[in-house]
């Protein structure tokens, strides 16, 4: 039975998750995604910006978002539907993958099992979400994210890669693994660096023959072809985002010790593992995951804290399998109480997740407390008769929102450095919603954005009350 427990924990943390994947809890980027599809949905050749009315490309139109439009556009199946069904999509990938990679790591039958409950308990005593992070409650507000699916396509791409160096490089191989990384790139451009320096370690462990580098260099150059070729937007541009995007990540580069302290664990278990093999793969990804990080830091490029994952995630897979793969029983089962240890503080962490399945009520008192409510939509501005294509004046959150049901914006509650005048809307909007404003400058600007709505702000009499949302927020009809 012993031997069980961990397959039967991680079944449990997968039965939550399809629960929470029922719920869908809306937080975060949830709106920018299913604005996304709802775009493609209408048109999947030119969907243009995903939230304000102009025709510019977006990096959010990946193929994955494409194939959700179309499955969208085809079944007349809602947005949120669509969203369930690529939050069960990118949950099984994620388990399929971490399963069959770990399998290439150890042949214990309780690694794969141990390894997933590393990879979403095993951070820290402060909570911490963001989108490409696989702490539980982080995956169960971003599981219909691409950033999910991206990343159960890298575990797949990362154990495909390590059966390919450790057999025969065959040419179908390394060119199918070449389209395989660059469709993690388009999906999720930061899980595709995260997998890049995983699949870079996994060679440089495997210390191939010049005749392999050479196929696997042909698929390298396959995968960048894919990049260059894709229609919907310039993948290489996003090298020349701007300090918006930098700004927005620095958060990740605080409190470091309360939210990824348990995984010094991990690290532990990798100077065990780097002493037995100076060639370890997971010792060789967590370097290279460390070394962008610090230089992210110390260079003010932010964004390269996004490639935090690829030392988390080595970190907390030589935790799991220290376990099972240590010398001595004793010291197996000394590192596995340890583990369980480990394990507890950060499930407790985040014991909150269980009020995205189950109603709030129904939970404890001291977990209830740690259950952070979910945003509650906008569905009642659309009942309201707003029509898809529409136009509204609204502040950032509300902006974050409204897109998702078919409307625009008009300036897009995400930064945005595809579209050039997104300095000059958010400026509108502000300007709009000031109260020194007078009447003439706001009825300028809702003309030239056309916009038919307003969410928030003051009576006026070119405006019409039409509905009263929660919380008090009042939607009006632009009348003249």
């Amino acid at each position: 039975m012993g031997r069980e427990l961990p397959q039967i924990a991680a079944a449990l943390v997968v039965v939550l998750m399809l629960c929470v994947v029922v719920r869908l809890p809306w937080a975060g980027d949830l709106g920018m995604h299913a604005a996304t599809v709802q775009r493609f949905r209408h048109s999947l050749l030119h969907p243009g910006n995903p939230l304000v009315d102009a025709d510019t490309p977006s990096p959010y139109h990946s193929p994955w978002m494409l194939l959700l439009g179309t499955v969208a556009k085809l079944t007349g199946l809602s947005v949120f539907v669509v969203l369930r069904l690529a939050a069960l999509t990118g949950l099984g990938l994620l388990v399929t993958g971490v399963r069959r990679y770990v399998r290439t790591l150890s042949g214990h039958r309780a690694a794969p099992a141990l390894a997933f409950l590393s990879l979403v308990f095993l951070w820290g005593p402060l909570l911490f979400n963001w989108s490409g992070f696989l702490g539980l409650n982080s995956l169960a507000l971003t599981v219909s994210y691409p950033s999910v699916f991206a990343l159960g396509l890298t575990f797949h791409f990362w154990a495909w890669l390590t059966r390919t160096v450790r057999g025969e490089v065959a040419w179908g191989a390394c060119l199918g693994l070449g389209v395989l990384w660059a469709l993690i790139l388009l999906c999720h451009q930061f899980t595709g660096v995260v997998a890049s320096l995983g699949g870079l370690a996994t060679v440089l462990a495997a210390r191939p023959a010049r005749g392999a580098l050479l196929r696997l260099g042909a698929g390298v150059l396959l995968g960048l072809l894919v990049l260059w070729l894709w229609p919907y937007y310039d993948f290489f541009a996003l090298f020349s985002a701007g300090a918006d995007l930098e700004a927005v990540h620095r958060p990740l580069y605080q409190h470091l010790v309360g939210r990824f302290g348990l995984v010094l664990l991990g690290v532990v278990a990798l100077g065990f593992r780097l002493r037995r093999d100076h060639r370890d793969p997971l010792a060789l990804f967590f370097l290279f995951g460390v070394l962008v990080f610090a230089a992210g830091g110390l260079t003010g490029h932010y964004s390269w804290g996004r490639a935090l994952p690829a030392a988390l995630i080595p970190a907390q897979l030589a935790a799991a399998l220290e376990a099972v793969s240590a010398g001595r029983v004793l010291v197996r089962r000394g590192w596995a109480c340890v583990l369980l240890a480990a394990l507890a503080v950060g499930a407790w962490t985040q014991a909150g997740t269980l009020g995205y399945a189950v109603p709030r009520d129904a939970l404890p008192g001291v977990v209830a407390a740690k259950y952070r409510t979910p945003w509650a939509g906008y569905q009642w501005i659309m009942r309201a008769g707003m029509r898809y294509g529409d136009v509204v004046m609204a502040r950032r959150f509300p902006a974050r929102q409204i897109p998702a049901y078919g409307p625009y914006t008009v300036a897009p509650g995400y930064p945005d450095f595809f579209l050039p005048d997104a300095g000059r809307r958010e400026a509108a909007v502000e300007r709009y919603f000031s109260p020194a404003a007078g009447a003439g400058e706001r009825r300028r600007i809702l003309r030239e954005y056309g916009v038919k709505w307003v969410v928030g702000g003051s009576e006026a009499p070119w405006l019409r009350r039409t509905a009263v949302g929660p919380g008090g927020q009042v939607l009006y009809r632009v009348v003249s």
